[in-house]
This record gives structure tokens, sequence and C-alpha cells, in this order.
């Protein structure tokens, strides 16, 4: 199911050199490639907080755009998305538009040149970056409640589950790790899990394993050496990323990969720090280890190697900014520039202690995904949700209504607020909200047009219908939905 990598002839990328410490940092990762020597043809293109504020709502203008497609690679500083008026971050109109669907987040211990309680930690956590949570769809649905929906997909958990193992193949990683939190969203997160397990068998040669998602970040912050490579959904690996980093020594040392089918983007870990802006304090490691990944991606793996290695030389000579500067580990507070310097000294390098890096060409295989088989599936009901305030909202008052207006079609099954039965048989120091799905399940046979009538019954009665989903199950009798607490 896995295409083969294509060597990449062209070397041109465009650069964003983005907002607040962005410039700082690219013009001292570009000064790194040019004294390396290494064969690239750059276009610097602006966005960001310029962008947003020159009236581009996506914070990329359309040049910006025409350079992507030409160059298909972006090395991209941090940028500032403006507070309010519904602007949309550029990381996730660019994850999204241009079908970057893995973030891969490398988090190594530098101990003791850099201090960090877990000295043996090097782990890479793959993240799912399309969709979950991260959709961005919400809606105000009532005076009280507000919703945003989680949707997981099997082409994009597909793909990032495949990725995942075929990154821990290239690189020599012998485990893959997957979290999720199943054991409560059984069908979003389900979904994940179960196509891990179907994935790990094609993978005889690495270790498979699944953990709750809430025990595993536990067991990152305190024990990351007993993991390898964490794959994972959007929202889960956004958090277990910056634990990771952060555990690791600093998410300033952290870059970060944006993986596609046609295009790729690499940036640091960390934002636009615009309250040291200026200053030339600001750390550059975060971008120049994204760089050093962008060169193994364009084929250019002996260049990164010779640039990583300085850097960890750098790093091992004591040569620290401010951020990572420590008494009794630091020999040199360094600024940006000056860091830069250390680093450009030592090309040719490698570090002593540290252990040195050796890139290999080939890349990583890019994964596809297999079309789900088209299966027949049978309307059953529907839950209906409703704004009510009424009648101190007691819910044996909307049942009692709800059921009359069922007829013969329908059976009331439950009523829920905040996903807790309240009827039949609530108690009454459950707190209720004006937001009450109410489940309808079918007596017999019925088709959309029943519904409609119900909804329309509903409606007549002065009850305000908000949001309805149609519950289906599958041709063997599964159930396409989960049952409501209590159900």
């Amino acid at each position: 199911m896995s295409g083969s990598a294509k060597p990449l002839s062209n070397r041109s990328i465009a650069v964003a050199p983005g907002d607040g410490v962005g410039p700082e940092i690219t013009e001292a990762v570009l000064r790194v490639l040019e004294a390396a020597q290494v064969p690239l043809d750059i276009e610097t293109v602006q966005m960001g907080e310029s962008a947003y504020l020159a009236g581009e709502s996506s914070g990329i203008p359309q040049y910006a755009w025409d350079a992507l497609r030409r160059h298909r690679v972006l090395l991209k500083g941090p940028m500032t998305t403006p507070q309010g008026k519904g602007y949309k971050s550029v990381n996730v109109t660019l994850r999204k538009s241009l079908g970057l669907f893995a973030n891969v987040r490398q988090c190594k211990a530098y101990s003791p040149f850099v201090a960090s309680h877990h000295p043996g930690m090097n782990l890479v956590i793959v993240r799912e970056n399309e969709e979950d949570l991260y959709a961005g769809i919400e809606h105000q649905q009532t005076d009280e409640v507000v919703q945003c929906l989680k949707l997981v997909t099997r082409p994009g958990s597909e793909s990032v589950i495949r990725y995942a193992f075929e990154y821990a193949r290239a690189y020599g990683r012998k485990r893959v790790t997957c979290m999720t939190k199943d054991n409560i969203m059984k069908m979003t997160d389900g979904l994940f899990h179960r196509i891990f397990d179907e994935v790990a068998p094609e993978y005889p040669d690495i270790e498979a394993s699944h953990e709750i998602i809430d025990i595993g970040a536990a067991r990152v912050a305190a024990q990351p050496e007993r993991y390898d490579v964490i794959v994972t959904l959007n929202l889960y690996g956004d958090i277990l990323s910056d634990i990771a980093a952060q555990v690791a020594g600093s998410v300033g040392l952290a870059g970060s990969t944006n993986v596609g089918r046609d295009a790729a983007m690499f940036e640091a870990v960390h934002g636009s720090a615009p309250d040291i802006a200026g200053k030339g304090v600001a750390n550059p490691s975060g971008l120049l280890v994204a760089a050093t990944q962008m060169l193994v991606h364009l084929g250019l793996s002996e260049d990164a190697t010779r640039i990583k290695n300085a850097w960890l030389r750098t790093l091992e000579d004591g040569i620290h900014t401010a951020d990572i500067h420590r008494e009794g580990l630091s020999v040199v507070q360094a600024d940006t520039r000056a860091f830069t310097d250390a680093i450009i000294e030592r090309l040719g390098q490698q570090p002593e202690r540290l252990q040195p890096v050796a890139y290999a060409g080939g890349g990583i295989r890019l994964p596809e995904w297999r079309p789900a088989v088209e299966q027949p599936r049978e309307l059953v009901g529907v839950d209906v949700f409703l704004d009510w305030k009424e009648h101190d909202r007691d819910p044996q008052v909307l049942g009692h209504a709800l059921e009359d207006l069922a007829e013969e079609a329908f059976d009331l099954r439950v009523i829920t607020n905040r996903g807790v039965r309240v009827y039949p048989d609530g108690i009454p120091e459950t707190l209720r909200t004006d937001h009450w799905r109410c489940r309808f399940l079918a007596l017999g046979p019925i088709k959309f047009g029943d519904v409609l009538q119900l909804l329309g019954r509903i409606s007549a009665s002065g009850f305000e219908v908000i949001k309805t989903e149609q519950l289906y199950q599958g041709p063997d009798g599964e159930r396409r939905y989960s049952l409501a607490q209590g159900e």
C-alpha cells in the first residue's frame, strides 16, 4: 500500500521568516546553510501578521501560494495570529490546504550539555495533522452550550499510522505506540485504534502497542525513555509534543516536520516570542534542526549530517543561548549571532560525547490509504437536540410531551443532558442546562420522510430543534452510533 520515495532533483525552497523572533532565527539558519554551501535555490515570501494586517484573511498572500506550488517545500519561521476578528492560524491553513497529514517531532535529550531529567530520552511523535477537533467546526447551540465537532476519518488515520511505521522502519526505530482515549470515545478514537491494529501486522519487524492517552502522557513526562515512536490523533499529539520537548530540555531545541504527498513544511516548535523579538537573544536551534530535516527530505543527507553534527558540537562545547544556559553546564552565554558563528566554525566537526548523526539517503515511503468497503446501512432512528428552558427544566415534563409526539413510528428511548440520562429515571441532582438530546428509535422500518414528520410535530408543538443526527445500523445489526449514558 506504499509508493516508492521519489528522490527530489529540485532543490528549491520557499522561506517565510515569519513574525516576532522569526526573522532573526531565519537569518541565522540561512547563514549556516550558506556557510555549509548547501546547494539550494531560495525564494523568500512573507506570511503571517503583516499579511493579516494587509487584509489577507488567511495570512498568506497569493504570490506566496504561487511560490509554494512552485517549490513544494517551505522553511517557515514562527508566525503570529492576531487575536479576534476570526483570523485562522497560518499553520492550520497550510497543513490542511496542502494536505500535510503528518506532523513529526523528534524529542531528544542532549544531557549533560543541556539540562534534562531524562538523559536517555530519544522519542519521535507522529501526529495526525488535519482533522480531529482541529477541523475547527464549532457552534453556539443554545445560550448555555457550545459544541466542537471531532472528525476522525479512515483516510486521515490510516495515512498517519502507516507513515509512523514507515518512519520507524526507515530510521531503525523498534517500537510504535498508538495513544487514544477509546475507552471513552469508542467511535472516533476507536476507529483510530482499530486501523492501527489493522496496519501493525504488516510491519512484523516493529513492535506495536496501544496505551490510553492520559496514562501515556503521564509516562512521557515521567519515563520518556520507554518510548520510541508514538502515533496519535491531532489534539493529543499537539499536547504530547510540547510535553516531550520540554522534558527533553527545551522547546527551543525542537524542530517540526509537516509532511504531505505533494508538499512539506519545516518549522520550529516554539512560537513567535514577541517579548524578546529584536533583542538578538533568540535561540535558532529549533528552526535549524527543522532545516536539517528539510535537507534530508530534499535528498541532501550529507549536508544535513554536517550541519547537525556542528550544532551538536556547539552544544557540547558549552556555547548556549540564554534559554538553555545553566550554571555549571554552560561555558558561554551567547547571543543569536555568536551562537550561529560558533556553529559555522564547527562545520566539519563531530561531537565527542554526544552521539553524532549520520543520515541515510532513500527517504521514507509515502503511504496511501485504502478506501473503506461500502456497506449498506439502515436508518433506525434520530437524535433530536432541543433548546428548552421551560417548566423549571423538568425532564419529566419534556419526556411526557415528546412521548405523545413520537406516535406509532418511534419510541422515545432516552433524554440526556450533557450526555447524562435524565429521562426516564434520572436523578434530581444532575445539573441540567438548556441543551437536551432526545433519542427516538424506530419501532419498525422507516424512511427519512418519517423523521421529517416527527420533526414537524415537535416544531409545531413549540419546541426549538437546534440539531439532528440520524441513527443508522449496519447490515449485521451493528450500531453506528454510541449508546447514551444509562441507555
